[in-house]
């Protein structure tokens, strides 16, 4: 039957996707907690101190701020265009009849039913698609924040909106939400980038899934001593 042949498909693949979970949830905890310790919060802050001197000085440095969003926007353009190309590719290879879709030869641990092949491919095609999404989403914010970091406001308008928020808040904060949207994009994409290897078998996922917490923690984090992890505590009430 085909649960005996896919228990390690119902064993280590959510077992892997467990763990990458878990490593983000702890990197939330952080970001919540000690933002100062990970690359993410730490840009985070100075991307907002990069709005107000860019607001603060627009007539020496509208160049700069146009240039630099354009920048993030190809970068976001890239990862949305790789991961609508990549669901077409798995769209296609689902709605064909070629070889490809057929399971695979026996050596191959895990099921290899019609039904187990088609929840793989479609579980694949799931997360490029919502990292299609979040990239779609980080370009529409960063291209208002292109508009906005370079408007003057009338002064009648300014003294009613400062209210309430400061134009500068609210540039920094569409610019963070497109950031956010950017990295829930790529995190996406890099979960997709194991569960391709879900079509040569289960254990492959899982050992991708374990291999790629520690070397995420290493590009999230900053490794200080503990007097700086004192002074990051006490300058770190602010969310990101």
């Amino acid at each position: 039957m085909e649960w005996k042949e896919g228990y390690l498909d119902v064993i280590l693949v959510p077992l892997g996707l467990m763990a990458y979970a878990a490593y983000h949830v702890y990197l939330w905890h952080k970001l919540r907690t000690q933002p100062l310790t990970t690359v993410i919060g730490t840009n985070a802050r100075a991307r907002r101190f990069w709005v107000a001197s860019i607001i603060k000085d627009n007539e020496k440095k509208n160049i700069l701020a146009v240039q630099t969003l354009r920048n993030c926007i190809m970068g976001s353009t890239l990862m949305a265009t790789t991961s609508i190309l990549l669901c077409a590719g798995l769209a296609a290879v689902i709605s064909s009849t070629y070889a490809v879709k057929k399971p695979l030869s026996d050596p191959i641990y895990g099921a290899h039913g019609e039904f187990m092949v088609a929840l793989k491919y479609v579980t694949i095609l799931i997360f490029f698609l919502f990292s299609f999404f979040s990239h779609s989403l980080s370009i529409r914010f960063i291209n208002q924040v292109n508009i906005l970091i370079n408007t003057p406001f009338p002064p009648e308008d300014l003294e009613e909106m400062m209210m309430m928020i400061t134009p500068e808040e609210y540039v920094a904060e569409l610019l963070e939400r497109g950031f956010v949207l950017n990295t829930v994009g790529n995190r996406l994409f890099y979960a997709a980038l194991p569960l391709m290897l879900w079509i040569f078998g289960p254990v492959l996922v899982f050992l991708c899934s374990v291999m790629m917490v520690p070397l995420l923690y290493n590009l999230d984090f900053f490794f200080f001593g503990k007097e700086r992890s004192k002074i990051d505590r006490k300058s770190s009430f602010g969310s990101v």
